[in-house]
């Protein structure tokens, strides 16, 4: 049995009962309010994982609020996505986030010289998220709207170790094993393949470095499930690229002590998957080559770690050493599991990951700065009462999409192109 741990905390599954968990968080929510955050495109509520999430959602009781925020394209998707998360028992907050009223409460905030209007993806909608969750819990946590493998126990083990106050966890992050359900094929390829060989090729390279030392105890540093105190949610700064959750992890190591972070077991996990792409500028490539850059920018800033071209060729030579060692060692982890594991298939996946480094390493020396969202700290310092105007205006769009009769939303949308334009 895996009783190992890492720099950070580690939490295994050793048989975990839910129901014992659930019982110990329903008498925590009673002191400690607790919201869950769930990023969204409207296309998953036409998938069959964002259903079954609803379900097992309903028996959540110890969730006070549910945040979802949702890139709408119409008002009448946007009607659609009230209806349906409607079924849930807790307070359900739809938020538009590319949304006629959103956009109007930025246009105010760029007036005043903070201009967030340029941003959009997953990272905008996980920084509404956050900051509106922070208006009422002391602890939010935040899963995807894709996962096929959901089950209520997922939450559970995600709010539990922030809830628990004796603990003293500020950030908690969900690790995993990803089979494919169908045909058990070993998934996670952007982790397998290039994250774990790029951080071992990077500590060869450059040394012993902290922050690599901390992003490496992370068994997978690209999960999007993970939970935090409301305290922390409002001082990150939250990549907008699909550097994402490894751009998190930067924000978490510069703002918490390591003795502050956990990762926790959530068994066995599968959602849909990316296509390796045909180049840097896409599929996987494309999230590698922003992966790379996000962990290059991030050694400059909080490790003082000057990076050159120089450093390009070793790290080519390394990572495809490292990732061929780490293929020989699936391959025998597959085969002795009955895994099926195609060798040449994950070979040529590494090659194709190979080519992201120098364009990864061309666009740090080029943008060392990198692109994040201002935290919440600074944007309350420009609006003290941004999160209850933002609060207002997804009630009156929720309230709006239930009527039957024309409304202002879908006057104000008619706008939508002009104020997306901005």
């Amino acid at each position: 049995m895996d009783f190992q741990q890492e720099f950070i905390t580690t939490i295994h599954n050793f048989g975990v009962d839910v129901e014992h968990l659930e019982q110990r968080l329903m008498a925590l929510s009673q002191t400690s309010p607790m919201a869950l955050l769930i990023p969204s495109l409207y296309e998953e509520l036409e998938r069959p994982a964002l259903s079954r999430i609803r379900e097992h959602l309903k028996s959540c009781h110890y969730i006070k609020v549910i945040n979802v925020c949702l890139y709408a394209e119409t008002v009448e998707q946007y009607r659609n996505a009230v209806a349906f998360f409607s079924e849930l028992p807790q307070t359900v907050n739809v938020i538009w986030t590319n949304g006629p009223r959103v956009r109007k409460l930025l246009k105010i905030l760029a007036e005043q010289k903070l201009n967030l209007l340029d941003y959009k993806g997953k990272g905008w909608a996980v920084w509404l998220g956050l900051g509106l969750s922070s208006l009422d819990a002391q602890t939010i946590a935040l899963h995807d709207a894709d996962i096929v493998t959901f089950d209520r126990s997922l939450v559970a083990k995600l709010f539990y170790p922030i809830a628990e106050k004796e603990f003293g966890l500020a950030y908690n992050k969900a690790y995993y094993t990803r089979l494919g359900l169908a045909d058990r094929s070993m998934n996670g390829r952007a982790v397998r393949l290039f994250v774990a060989p790029i951080l071992s090729a990077l500590q060869d390279v450059l040394g012993h470095n902290a922050y690599l030392r901390y992003l490496r105890a992370y068994r997978y540093p690209l999960a999007g499930e993970f939970a935090m105190t409301s305290d922390l949610a409002l001082n990150l700064r939250v990549p907008c690229d699909w550097g994402l959750e490894v751009g998190l992890l930067a924000e978490v190591y510069r703002n918490v002590a390591p003795k502050r972070v956990s990762q926790v077991d959530l068994g066995f996990f599968d959602h849909k998957h990316k296509e390796v792409g045909e180049g840097p500028s896409d599929g996987l490539q494309k999230m590698c080559t922003e992966i790379l850059g996000s962990i290059l920018k991030t050694l400059t800033e909080t490790e003082s770690v000057v990076i050159s071209d120089a450093h390009q060729m070793a790290m080519r030579v390394k990572f495809r050493r490292v990732a061929q060692d780490l293929i020989r060692q699936y391959f025998v982890d597959a085969s002795c599991n009955g895994i099926p594991y195609d060798r040449h298939r994950e070979e040529t996946t590494v090659e194709s990951f190979e080519q992201v480094i120098p364009v990864a390493f061309k666009k740090y020396l080029n943008e060392p700065a990198g692109s994040r969202i201002p935290d919440w700290t600074r944007a309350l310092s420009v609006m003290p009462d941004l999160r209850e105007r933002l609060l207002a205006a997804v009630k009156t769009d929720m309230a709006e999409a239930k009527l039957e009769s024309p409304t202002d939303i879908e006057a104000m949308s008619c706008k939508l192109p002009t104020l997306m334009s901005a």
